[in-house]
């Protein structure tokens, strides 16, 4: 982290601290339904307010469209980011003028606030100077912790933090960590799980990979391609079969670059996707024209268990079946409590991101247990595809 400048060299005491953070949270019924964002940036607050800052939060909230409305207010969150912190947390109804100041002005040392939706205003998206001005002028310092926010090149994620003194926080720290310690400088053997439905939405990420890791496991949807360009019958299988000159490619440039490439070798079929259909195992020679692949057998299974068992380094984007719908969630859940168990056992070091790999590794149970795994979404996809994030490239030291 020694790049990057975080909390510890920031000076908060009787500062007006403005923290970026996501609460981007699902609601329900008028309340927050998820606060998984909330918790990851709480030690932040906590830890600017314990040391006598004043905690000014920004966040956008929804897309909404031409200024403020009642649906995309973040007024609702606040109550449940003070539930959270186990302190008052304040909320002003604008994050910029007079309302934001006055609200501000009344704050003591260890107060929080929460400013409303920087999407708002139509300069946060553009990243309008004049609005990072009007922003710049709530706070002495801005602290970023929202890594799933940091693609954007916006006002409140990218354009403070060249206005002001800029740090990382907490949060965004323990990304940035994890994202180095799986990329950029991880302890090899290192292995990557892609999956997914489609091969054409990880173009970027699958020609990055094979440059940065030693076996490239792919399974969901996209195998098939994979499977397709290699001249296999994968019958009534998702499956792009206009990319399997780009597949092609993608396998070419992993045997040039020394990567070694894992793809199915046997797979669950069934004549119909519905939860609890009938299924059977095939080897990929053997998929009938009516049948389609909707996750990988027991022998991909052992084959990617035998990797992982001998790697120090994994991450992973991507299930491996259809794992919403049991039984296609079997390998998915089978691997992940494998990778849990080494990790547990110190012998490997496992990140993980992605909506849908989050949800995976929930519903097998094992989310906790490995080394890191991001709820960033978008930024963490574009991180694994090689792409510098402005609000990340913004606090190197």
């Amino acid at each position: 982290m020694s790049q990057f400048r975080t909390l510890d060299s920031a000076d908060v005491f009787g500062k007006r601290v403005l923290l970026r953070v996501d609460l981007n949270v699902p609601m329900e019924h008028g309340k927050v339904s998820d606060t998984t964002r909330i918790e990851r940036v709480v030690p932040t607050i906590r830890e600017i307010a314990d040391k006598g800052g004043k905690v000014i939060l920004l966040a956008h909230f929804g897309r909404p469209k031409g200024g403020p409305d009642e649906a995309n207010s973040l007024r609702p969150v606040a109550p449940a980011v003070a539930e959270a912190l186990g302190r008052p947390v304040g909320f002003a109804a604008d994050c910029i003028g007079d309302v934001a100041a006055k609200a501000i002005a009344a704050m003591k040392n260890g107060d929080a606030l929460l400013l409303e939706n920087t999407r708002f205003h139509k300069g946060e998206e553009k990243n309008d100077p004049a609005f990072v001005a009007e922003l710049a002028k709530n706070g002495d310092i801005f602290i970023n912790d929202a890594f799933s926010a940091a693609h954007r090149a916006h006002a409140s994620t990218e354009g403070l933090a060249h206005k002001m003194p800029a740090y990382a926080g907490r949060a965004m720290q323990a990304e940035l960590d994890a994202l180095t310690l799986a990329l950029s400088s991880p302890q090899r053997p290192v292995a990557a799980i892609v999956g997914g439905a489609k091969v054409s939405t990880k173009l970027d990420l699958l020609g990055n990979l094979v440059k940065k890791v030693d076996v490239l496991i792919i399974g969901g949807g996209m195998a098939n391609t994979f499977l397709f360009a290699e001249g296999k019958a994968v019958g009534k299988s998702l499956c792009e079969k206009d990319l399997a000159d780009t597949a092609r490619t993608i396998l070419k440039a992993a045997a040039d670059a020394k990567c070694r490439v894992l793809l199915p070798v046997d797979a669950t079929v069934a004549k119909e996707f519905k939860a609890h259909a009938p299924v059977r195992f095939a080897d990929v020679d053997h998929v009938a024209e009516d049948e389609m692949i909707l996750d990988i057998g027991p022998k991909s299974i052992i084959a990617v268990e035998d990797v992982v068992d001998g790697l120090k380094t994994l991450v992973w984007n991507g299930p491996f079946g259809a794992f919403e719908t049991p039984p296609f969630d079997a390998a998915t859940t089978q691997i992940a409590k494998t990778v849990a168990f080494l990790t547990k056992d110190g012998k490997l070091k496992s990140v993980a991101g992605g909506g849908d790999t989050v949800s995976a590794l929930n519903a097998a149970g094992v989310a906790d247990d490995f080394t890191y795994v991001s709820t960033a979404g978008g930024a963490f996809l574009e991180w694994m595809e090689g792409k510098a994030l402005p609000g990340v490239e913004a606090l190197r030291g």
